[in-house]
């Protein structure tokens, strides 16, 4: 997750989430609730979080 995602990961706050579920509740039009772990370095979980996003500013990786 970085800026295109949303203000709060910009620059240093950016990190790597494996989402687990998609809440289905309407929201503003284009954007998600999300619900996953933030990945660290090796990929391992660290935290579970909820996040709100823009769809169009997320991205995958494998």
């Amino acid at each position: 997750m970085g800026a295109a995602a949303s203000v709060q990961f910009a620059g240093n706050r950016a990190l790597t989430f494996r989402v687990i579920r998609i809440d289905p509740r309407i929201t503003y039009d284009g954007w998600l609730w999300i619900d996953g772990y933030v990945l660290g370095p090796t990929g391992e979980a660290t935290e579970r979080r909820v996040i709100f996003v823009k769809r169009d500013g997320l991205r995958r990786i494998r």
